[in-house]
């Protein structure tokens, strides 16, 4: 241990916070305890006790999403830390509050916890609009997915012969189809010339039975994927306007080849415009979860 160190473990809990302060002299440790709750006013009077007590660092579990409002709260008063839950693991897995939060600023001491990489806040704003386009694209495909098997329950075989069920000829279908037209010829005339598919197997496609249960439910996913678009388009527009200060580096990122505008405001929200958390590329492949691997046969 290095001397006079003044170090916070906090233990994360929904409702409550189990604070370990940890004052080291030389080979000796004085220890304070205390418990707050989550609230705003709860966290002010964490804060105005850390500060009491000279706390310089504070370090605490990534447990769930209920270590934020702390973070936020301490941020800019303290040197924060976030260790990985599975790293600071007690005996048999066993959960003891101020056992759990001073064993948090041991093993921080000793160098043996796992801490997480925290972006600043502009970056962690990035990554809450980036993340959040991505997981309406997921939305999208799942309304995908479930048109599909729509389709096949009123035996229309539209999938099979066009490539994109939400592409400007998919839509015209699906749209005529929710709004009553049964007319194979008049549907595949809704298709674009583009089309790999001739307008005889758009019709043989397009042949079957919709009741308007199938119909209702069809015009309702279509609505769902309009808000969508819309909502995906607003957030590009304002990651945009967030990363304009950055925006060389999103262009040559965007010609990498194999990427994109979207690509690259992903990566950039994730690791940062320099990457400047991480050493060495080796370190930025690894934690981007594409180190190659090192088995050899023979």
């Amino acid at each position: 241990m290095q001397t006079e160190r003044c170090i916070a473990g906090i233990d994360v809990h929904k409702k409550m916070l189990a604070v370990v302060v940890g004052k080291t002299h030389e080979r000796t440790m004085q220890v304070e305890r205390a418990k707050f709750g989550t609230t705003t006013q709860d966290l002010q009077l964490l804060r105005d006790w850390l500060q009491a007590c000279a706390v310089e660092e504070v370090v605490m579990e990534s447990t769930g999403q209920y270590h934020k409002p702390v973070w936020l709260h301490l941020e800019g008063c303290f040197r924060l830390h976030l260790a990985q839950a599975q790293s600071n693991r007690g005996p048999k897995g066993r959960k003891r509050d101020f056992a759990d939060a001073l064993r948090l600023v041991k093993r921080f001491l000793s160098e043996d916890l796992i801490l997480s990489y925290v972006p600043d806040a502009e970056q962690r704003l990035w990554r809450r609009l980036t993340r959040t386009k991505t997981s309406l694209g997921d939305q999208r495909k799942r309304l995908q997915l479930q048109v599909e098997a729509l389709l096949e329950e009123m035996m229309l075989k539209l999938s099979s012969v066009v490539s994109d069920l939400f592409g400007a000829s998919g839509r015209r279908i699906l749209k005529a189809i929710a709004a009553g037209e049964e007319d194979p010829t008049k549907l595949a005339s809704l298709g674009d010339e583009r089309l790999k598919a001739s307008e005889e197997e758009l019709q043989r496609a397009l042949k079957g039975r919709a009741h308007a249960a199938h119909r209702l439910i069809l015009g309702l996913y279509l609505r769902q994927v309009e808000l969508i678009d819309e909502q995906e388009a607003i957030l590009e527009r304002e990651i945009s306007v967030a990363m304009r200060a950055h925006e060389a580096v999103v262009e040559r990122l965007a010609d990498v080849p194999g990427l994109g505008l979207d690509s690259a405001h992903q990566i950039i929200a994730e690791m940062g415009p320099g990457a400047a958390a991480f050493p060495s590329a080796g370190q930025a492949a690894s934690w981007v979860g594409v180190c190659p691997g090192r088995e050899e046969s023979w």
